[in-house]
Formats: C-alpha cells, structure tokens, sequence
C-alpha cells in the first residue's frame, strides 16, 4: 500500500507526459485538485453523516432493484428471476445477464428522468458545478457539464450545455470528454452495485462516491494533458426540465433506458466478439508456452499501474488484467469478473481498490458512443473532438486510477 504515495505522483507524471504542452503545467489546479479530491474522499468515507446518507441511497437501489425483479419475473418469467421450471444445477445458470441484471438501467433511466423534472437532480448539479468553479475555476458551461457527468452519462451532461460547445476551447472540450470516461451514469450505478453486493458491502456507496471523486481528478488531469490557454468566463446556464409533466418525464426516460439497454447488449457482443477474434490471431504467435490474449497482454503492460494503486505485486498481474479487460471490453464486464469465482485473487483491500479504478467509462466501446454523440451535437467541431477523444480513455483510466489509489490510502 505505500507504493500508492509515490503512485499519485507518477499517475499525474503520466499524464503531464503525454500532455499537449508540457511547458504549460497548471500547478495551482494540480495542487487544488488534489486537495478536492482528498476533502471529498475523506468526508464520503469518514463522516458518519455522510456515510448514512449513502447507506440511505444503498437502501433506496436495492428497492429499486427488487422492484425491477418484479417486472423481469412478470415479462421474462424464469429467465428473468422467476421460478424455475426444473432444477437448477449450477449457480451461474440461474443468472441470464441480459434479462436479470440489465433492466434495471431502464428503471434507473425512467426515475432520473423523473427527478430531473422535479428539479432534485438539477439542485445536486447546481451545487456541486459551484463546488468546481470556485475550487478549480472553470466556466460555468464546463463546470456544469462536468458535474452532471457524475449523475448522468457522457452524451446526456454535453446536452446540458450544447449552446456553449461549439464556443468552447479545446481545453474546454477535453475536460468535459475526460469527466465522461472518468464518471458513471446513475443509470448503470444501482446495476454495478448488484453485480459487486457479493464481495463488497454497502457497494452501490462506493460507486457513487467514485464517481464523485473521480471528476475533480479527471478536471486536473485534462487541465495537466491539455492545458487551458485562457481563463474561463463565467455563463448562465439554462437547467429547466425538459419534460411536459411527470408523465412525459417517466415515458421518456423509459424509452431512452431501453436504447441504453440495447446499447450495452449490442456493446458487450461486438466488443467480447472483438477480443475473441483478436485472442484467436496473437494465439497464432509460437510462445512455446500459453497461447498469447489481447487481455493478457495488455494485462502485463498495466500491472506495473495497477502496482502504482497499493495492490501487492502477487496480485498486480490480476489486477492488471481487470483493467485491460475495462479499456478493451468495457467496465460491466470487469465488475463482473471482480465479482465472480476469480475475486478471491484479489485481498479485500485490492478488491475495494479495483471497485474504484473500475469505476468509469474509458473504454473503446464508450469512444463510439461519445463521438456519435458529440459530433451529433456539435458538428462545427468535429475535427476538435475527432482528435481529442481518443486521448480521454487514457486521461479517465488515470483519473479513476488516481481516484482507486488515493482511497486505498485513506479507507
């Protein structure tokens, strides 16, 4: 674990060396980062207050969560978590990922919707995008997007804002990119939970403060590879429902849970595909021992990061295989590989570090989803984005990463 001292420094290292413009290092922001950062690791962790306020959200998912049961046994009937018509030999097949773990992101997506109408999720944005202007100074455009990314996902936060985007700097453009590889959607949190509750208690807690955590590291990160060439200026921002009533609200939410679900099914196949087929050509390559994996590869290429964190070297293979299988895969199947019959190679402690290090959308498969979506909402600056986006899965690996390390120093 006291490698993870040294690790913080060498992750922003990492980062001011793959930087745009290594002369331009923002060490006030650096410094203030960090700090906000600590500060808020340290009061989701150590405050009683707080801590019972998370298990209050935890026991709100879990309501969620069984009420989603309900309507899978009723749509689905076994293979969405009714009875059984036979016996079931083996636990693995008592659970069919897409009809049992899934759906609750459509239930997730219709309440979201719900609260945003009722103005509880636009309060919880407001306060914290103050937090980050006045800590971190960004613009009220990027500190909005930047704190709704921690609630909402990677296309839905730039739609918040999509008057300011094609006004923003490329500073501006990178940051917003990198809080949506470094955060999760509150629509997928009660699902990752689900799949964690097995191996880490009160999981949906640290899942949100993750995400919480992980935005003010991936604002520092962004500022250190992309450094902003002028101050930012202040905006008004419009946070007005854009729903008719609650009922337009919940049937609209519905409907965008569902593209979301069918969207993480389409990703999971293409992308496991995509590794199956490039498993089969590196296994082709004569090793005289185990055949060569694109995981395994990559695996041993992030151990060394993974050691960074505070996880023992015995384990760091492990661990670094877990983050390959999230850059290359995506992180639901690295949770569910924490998670399953192969988490026991991993000490509880490592385990409450990969659930943090996890904790985020830098993957290939949310690459497609953010240029869709963003090259949709502001084709003026296709070029911008074009360029930038494939640099922020490596500037939101770093930030959950720093995020992973820092609480295994203070949890």
């Amino acid at each position: 674990m006291s490698q993870a001292i040294p690790g913080l420094a060498i992750i922003i290292f990492l980062a001011w060396l793959t930087s745009s413009n290594r002369r331009a290092f923002p060490l006030r922001l650096v410094i203030v980062g960090f700090g906000v950062q600590l500060l808020l690791a340290l009061a989701f962790l150590k405050l009683p207050v707080l801590q019972e306020l998370l298990l209050l959200i935890n026991k709100a998912v879990l309501s969620v969560e069984a009420a989603t049961n309900q309507g899978t046994q009723l749509v689905f009937g076994f293979v969405g978590g009714g009875p059984a018509p036979y016996a079931i030999t083996a636990a693995q097949h008592n659970m069919v990922l897409a009809f049992r773990a899934l759906p609750i992101v459509i239930v997730f997506a219709a309440l979201s919707a719900l609260l945003w109408h009722w103005r509880i999720i636009p309060l919880l944005v407001t306060g914290f995008a103050r937090l980050l202007a006045g800590t971190l100074g960004l613009s009220g455009a990027v500190s909005v997007g930047s704190a709704a990314s921690v609630f909402v996902g990677m296309v839905e936060s730039p739609l918040l804002i999509k008057p300011y985007l094609a006004k923003m700097s490329r500073h501006e453009l990178f940051v917003l990119m990198t809080c949506g590889m470094a955060t999760v959607a509150g629509t997928v949190m009660g699902l990752y939970a689900g799949i964690l509750a097995s191996v880490l208690p009160q999981a949906l807690s640290h899942i949100l403060v993750a995400s919480l955590v992980s935005a003010p590291a991936a604002i520092m990160l962004a500022a250190i590879m992309v450094p902003a060439e002028t101050d930012a200026t202040p905006a008004v921002m419009d946070m007005s429902s854009p729903y008719q009533s609650s009922m337009d609200a919940l049937v609209s939410g519905t409907g965008e849970g569902v593209k979301l679900f069918g969207n993480i099914i389409a990703m999971l196949i293409v992308f496991v595909a995509l590794v199956y087929l490039a498993d089969q050509v590196l296994g082709l390559i004569p090793t005289g021992g185990e055949p060569l994996s694109l995981i395994g590869v990559a695996g041993k290429l992030l151990a060394p990061l993974a050691y960074l964190l505070g996880i023992p070297w015995s384990e760091a293979q492990y661990a670094g295989e877990l983050l390959a299988t999230k850059v290359f895969i995506n992180e639901l199947v690295a949770y569910l590989q924490l998670a399953g019959s192969d988490s026991q190679q991993l000490s509880a402690h490592s385990q409450l570090i990969m659930t943090y290090a996890l904790c985020g959308f830098a993957n290939f498969g949310s690459l497609g989803i953010m240029l869709g979506g963003l090259t949709a909402l502001c084709p003026q600056r296709r070029d911008d984005i074009m360029q930038l986006a494939p640099r922020s899965i490596w500037s939101g690996l770093l930030a959950t990463c720093m995020t992973g390390a820092l609480i295994g120093l203070v949890a």
